[in-house]
């Protein structure tokens, strides 16, 4: 690894970190680089995966105080996204690499559709109320535990997703879901990131960039995050995610 490839992954890192806390894609750019420097797809996902965790805990600190008072709500939630996680991470390593490639492209799409119609969905999840939040009920933890497999998988627009769940199943404030949001997907990287410690091959030292990255953009994130231009981030987020899709196809 070249010194440049090493600031590159490492600024890849903090943006990633940035996007998860606000929006929730972060891996759109964190893969893509990872890719481009040579890494294989499952390795460059596993890799980037575990470098993420890091960042989701700077930005569940950033949350803290939109976090008071749901945790009994949180613990249920978030245990249904770990079993999902685990799921995930499963299919990622019993899966042949050849279906990962084949499958990614189609997600990375998805993810890019959430990503262009994210202020419509975020319209629609603010439109719902500002009530004091309800229980989760049997709608919610049937989404988030399918996000959970779709994060333990692939993480590209997880957040996004799993927001969009909680909005349309939780009658809570938007900031209110959107802290769940960071320690749920949060947990699913990092048990998908002790599966993969285990059963996989992680290559170090661009995990440890991203890691690092991830708690400054984490910090970023939840502190500055909301004044950047939502526009602007969707913008190179897409561009990015076509650069992915088109390295994987190629």
């Amino acid at each position: 690894m070249t010194v440049l490839e090493a600031v590159a992954i490492f600024a890849a890192g903090i943006v990633a970190g940035t996007i998860n806390t606000v929006v929730g894609s972060g891996t759109l750019f964190t893969f893509p680089v990872l890719l481009a420097f040579g890494y294989a797809p499952v390795t460059a996902n596993v890799s980037n995966t575990i470098g993420l965790v890091p960042g989701s805990a700077s930005g569940a600190i950033g949350y803290r105080r939109e976090l008071v008072g749901q945790e009994r709500r949180l613990a249920l939630l978030a245990s249904f996204s770990v079993c999902g996680g685990i799921i995930g991470a499963i299919l990622l390593l019993t899966l042949p690499a050849s279906a990962f490639k084949d499958i990614v492209p189609v997600f990375i799409v998805i993810a890019l559709v959430l990503i262009i119609f994210q202020t419509r969905i975020n319209r629609l999840l603010e439109a719902r109320g500002s009530g004091r939040g309800e229980r989760a009920g049997p709608l919610a933890l049937a989404g988030v535990f399918a996000g959970g497999i779709y994060g333990g998988y692939f993480g590209a627009a997880q957040g996004i997703m799993v927001l969009a769940i909680l909005g349309l199943s939780i009658d809570d404030r938007l900031q209110r879901l959107n802290a769940l949001k960071v320690v749920m997907t949060g947990a699913v990287n990092l048990v998908s990131g002790i599966v993969f410690v285990f059963a996989a091959h992680v290559a170090w030292a661009p995990a440890g960039l991203i890691a690092g990255g991830s708690v400054l953009g984490g910090v970023l994130g939840a502190r500055i995050g909301r004044r950047l231009s939502p526009q602007v981030l969707r913008g190179v987020i897409v561009v990015v995610g076509i650069v992915a899709i088109v390295r994987l196809l190629t």
